[in-house]
């Protein structure tokens, strides 16, 4: 249970959501600036986004849990590891702070504050991709709870790193993400009516992923006895 009140972690959340999304746009910005290349723009726009999540979670785990994300706020809330009554505050909070992310990253880059993604992002395998991505994420995250707290931030920031490059959709494994990367048509961009695809694909692989550490991750000394 955290030490902070709800608003404490909700502006913990809607800021850290923020920097992450400002993270993957303004890097993508960037990259795709710097090169023509697509391999390597996605390496440009990877890094900095595996490095920002150890920070975040490192700085802002401790205030309001770092989820950063409504599909990992659903895997707490299922568990009963976050009150069912604040899961609506911290997936608004997300998403605000995604979109204001976003708005951020185009004033920095003096860009058109309001856009709306042309990239199109969507059929089967990659709505695949984005279930495996997610509920990669949220075991992840689980598994490092239970066995190595500490390490969480780096587990999360290493998984997404290497996730950019073994999914189909670049791991956007975030409601949040999602709909503010729809919101800026550039490198890091998804059109909006792709949108919700996305989303059921990530909602879906975080059940998935709670089933899975629901069962597995019970030892014989956890079970009643």
């Amino acid at each position: 249970m955290s030490e902070f009140d709800l608003s404490r972690r909700l502006v913990a959340e809607a800021l850290g959501t923020g920097l992450l999304v400002c993270t993957v746009v303004g890097s993508g910005i960037m990259a795709d600036v710097l090169s023509a290349d697509d391999a390597v723009s996605l390496l440009g726009n990877t890094i900095p986004t595996g490095a920002i999540l150890f920070v975040l979670i490192t700085i802002l785990g401790p205030i309001s849990g770092a989820h950063f994300n409504p599909a990992v706020s659903l895997a707490f809330a299922i568990r009963k590891e976050l009150p069912g009554g604040e899961l609506a505050s911290y997936i608004v909070a997300q998403i605000a702070g995604g979109i204001l992310g976003t708005l951020v990253a185009h004033a920095m880059f003096d860009l058109s504050i309001l856009q709306f993604s042309e990239k199109v992002r969507t059929g089967p395998p990659q709505w695949f991709a984005e279930v495996v991505a997610t509920f990669g994420l949220v075991f992840t995250i689980f598994a490092g709870i239970r066995f190595r707290v500490e390490a969480v931030p780096v587990l999360v920031g290493l998984y997404i790193t290497a996730a950019y490059w073994f999914t189909a959709s670049t791991s956007f494994a975030n409601p949040a993400v999602a709909i503010a990367r729809g919101l800026s048509n550039t490198f890091a961009g998804i059109r909006p009516v792709d949108v919700p695809m996305f989303i059921g694909a990530e909602l879906v692989g975080s059940l998935l992923a709670v089933v899975l550490v629901g069962w597995l991750l019970c030892s014989d000394q956890d079970k009643p006895r």
